[in-house]
Order: C-alpha cells, then structure tokens, then sequence
C-alpha cells in the first residue's frame, strides 16, 4: 500500500458541508468525528457508484440502492456477485442521517461501520478491503480525491468508510405535498384527509409506529428508533429480528419500524419484501395481522381485523403518497459522477 508519511499535509484545509433540510426537521445527530466536507462528500459519490468495491468489479452500491426507488430496490431480495441470494429487502436510504441504528434488526449503530457490511458480505459485494485498496490505487483519480478529502493520498478502509457515510447523510428527501402540509403550504384532498385522519387515530393505529403524521416525521427516519413485530407470522424462528442482536426472547420476530417517506417508490414492502403494491399493505393491516407472543399491543385487531371500507382503505394509500419528493427521485446531486 502507499506510504502517506511524505505526503501528509498537517495543514491541509477542506471545506465544510452544511446539509440543507426543511426547517421542520430536528438537526441531525452528526458524529465529530467524520464531519461533512465538500471533499469528503464527492469522494464517497465516486465510491458509491464504484463497481471496484465488489470482488468481481460488477456491483456497486448503487447496485442495490437505486435512486428511482428510494434508493433500494425493486426486488424482494438482493442477488450478490455470486449469485447468492439474500434473505432481507434492500433497505431505503434517504434522511439516513437521522437513524441511530442500521439493518431490519439495528445490528449496527454506527453508518461508518454500516457501509462496510455490504462490501464484505459473502452473499452481497464479497471482497475484502485489502482487494478494493490495491484496485483503487491505481487510479489516479483516487488518488487526486483522498488527498483533496484527507490531505494524503494513502487510500484506507476506514478512509472509504468515512466518504460513503458522508454522502450518505447528503440524501435528504423533504419536499413532499406532506411537507408543504407540514409547513402550511398544502391542503389535503377529501381522499388523503381520510388517510390522515385513519392513520392518526385508533381507527389506524399507524401513529403509534409510525410517528404522529401531524409532527411532520415518522420514526424510523428521525431517530425515535423502534422496533416492532408487526403480526406478519404467527410463528418466528430463534433469533429472527431484534432477538438476533439482544439475545432476548421478548425481541424475536421484532424489526426495524422503516420510515414512510418516499414509500410509494420502495416497494416491495415489509423486510422480507412480502407484498408488492400498497395496496397489499393496507389490506395486510386491514386483517389485523396474526398473533403471536411478542406483537407489538399496538396491533389491538389481531386477528380480528379493522373492516376499513374500500373508501377508507384508498384514503390511506393517497395519504401516504403524500409522502413522494419527486424533486429527491429525481435529484442530480445523488446521481453516478462517472
């Protein structure tokens, strides 16, 4: 590997990235130790959309993260270079920068460290860090950005780490019809009022996981992190969800509640991708779910069911389409440099 010593500038200077987000968020958690720079942010664009960090140079981030769904991806599960299949639905990646903890069962709770699972995973981009080292360091290109982004041009695991998370955290999706509703700019139609009003009361439950839809945030994008078995099964394997990281009994079957933003381009739904439209999803809700030892009590009609009208039931899908930022979907910012 290249030797920085030489090259080391003690005074190198980046500049500093304000994240720009509407004023009805909360700031962001950032850690003081990887802070956002102009230079640090286009190096880990470069990364994310680089096929080199996988063992056969055929997959990149971007592979399973794909900016028109959300940045995840169309897919029920996700095929490595491989040809491993996974077991869990690519995860959305928009206002990453408010999470706390990372996967469907929060096995990390750093984004640093989040980024470097895919690139290892046997079953995803299977490659070691030493590989991905050697092959970018013969690009001068590389070379030229590392050292604008750290002031040396030795290229590093947690070096690469640290641009990913950076860019990362750019990913900020705040310009919905619920948004402007949030800021007073917006007025519902009778249709989406009934999904607000459905979501947020005991006729919905949906606030209770989801956030109250009237704060403006749901809460697996702003940090009240939770975890929840929503009643998809009955029975759930040892260790399945939240169990597999706590170790505890009471977490089995229990996953990352995701937030709603941007929901009608993420599909498929739930983190084992089980239904396709959202309309599957309301009418999965609309049953109750199935009991089992460790559902949240927030599913109070398991196994009864709510009996939602066909009218009740399409306010609830228009409602959550006030969640899509077109102007995110579509943002050139998030797009490959190469």
């Amino acid at each position: 590997m290249i030797q920085s010593c030489n090259l080391f500038r003690p005074k190198h200077q980046t500049t500093p990235y304000t994240l720009q987000y509407p004023s009805h968020f909360p700031a962001p958690n950032l850690p003081p130790t990887n802070e956002l720079t102009i230079e640090g942010v286009r190096l880990g664009r470069h990364l994310f959309f680089d096929e080199r960090l996988s063992g056969d140079n055929t997959q990149s981030c971007n592979s399973c993260h794909l900016q028109e769904s959300n940045f995840a991806e169309p897919f029920s599960f996700s095929t490595g270079i491989d040809g491993a299949e996974g077991n869990v639905n690519a995860m959305i990646l928009s206002n990453i920068a408010w999470q706390q903890f990372f996967f469907w069962n929060g096995r990390v709770e750093s984004l640093e460290e989040q980024v470097k699972d895919p690139i290892l995973n046997p079953i995803e981009m299977h490659t070691t860090f030493d590989d991905v080292i050697e092959k970018l360091e013969q690009d001068a290109k590389y070379l030229e950005l590392f050292e604008r982004a750290y002031g040396t041009y030795e290229i590093t695991e947690d070096g690469i780490a640290n641009a990913l998370a950076q860019f990362l955290r750019t990913m900020i999706s705040g310009n919905s019809k619920f948004d402007k509703y949030t800021e007073g700019n917006y007025t519902f139609s009778p249709s989406e009022q009934i999904g607000f009003d459905i979501f947020n009361n005991e006729q919905g439950d949906c606030f209770h996981c989801h956030g109250a839809a009237s704060s403006g945030y749901q809460l697996g994008a702003f940090g009240l992190l939770q975890f929840s078995n929503n009643g998809l099964d009955s029975v759930y394997m040892v260790g399945e969800g939240r169990e597999g990281v706590t170790g505890n009994p009471a977490d089995r079957g229990k996953f990352k509640i995701p937030s709603l933003r941007n929901v009608e381009y993420s599909f498929p739904y739930m983190h084992d991708g089980r239904f396709q439209t959202l309309a599957q999803v309301v009418d999965f809700y609309n049953t109750g779910g199935h009991p089992s030892v460790t559902i949240d009590p927030n599913m109070k009609a398991a196994g009864i069911g709510r009996n939602w009208s066909a009218s009740e039931k399409q306010g609830l899908i228009d409602f959550m389409k006030t969640f899509s930022d077109n102007t995110f979907i579509q943002d050139t910012a998030f797009t490959s440099p190469w």
